[in-house]
């Protein structure tokens, strides 16, 4: 397998991993308002594939984020208790925005590697063929 390649499935590897981290991200924006919801998060995680050792990345495995719900005065909501509280989701919608910016800046970082290796292969053709 030549280096253009690798280069290149490394590359898909993270697009792939950064497009499925940024649908976590858009469920736990569209689930921001959703009583009771626990913001869902994922970790990088290095895997190797087939026998050339070549090594990609993605996503890792969905953990639920263990920080307390918000409690939500509202009494007249038809979950509210007696107090007239209940409990919203955990979801702080300034780190879910910023989480979508880093990974669409990576998504973008990688489309740029992909096409510079895929440049760089056309061109090496090129001066092949001459």
């Amino acid at each position: 397998m030549s280096e253009f390649s690798k280069a290149m499935g490394v590359s898909t590897s993270a697009l792939h991993m950064q497009a499925a981290r940024l649908r976590l991200i858009s469920e736990n924006i569209a689930n921001v308002d959703t009583p009771g919801y626990k913001r869902k998060t994922a970790g990088v995680k290095e895997v190797q594939t087939g026998f050339d050792a070549l090594l990609a990345v993605q996503l890792g495995d969905t953990q639920i984020d263990g920080r307390a719900l918000e409690k939500v005065f509202d009494p007249s909501h038809p979950l509210a208790d007696e107090s007239g509280h209940y409990m919203g989701s955990n979801v702080d919608l300034i780190i879910e925005i910023a989480d979508a910016q880093e990974a669409q800046r990576s998504y973008e970082a990688n489309l740029k590697v992909f096409d510079q290796t895929r440049q760089m292969s056309s061109s090496l053709m090129d001066l092949l063929r001459r």
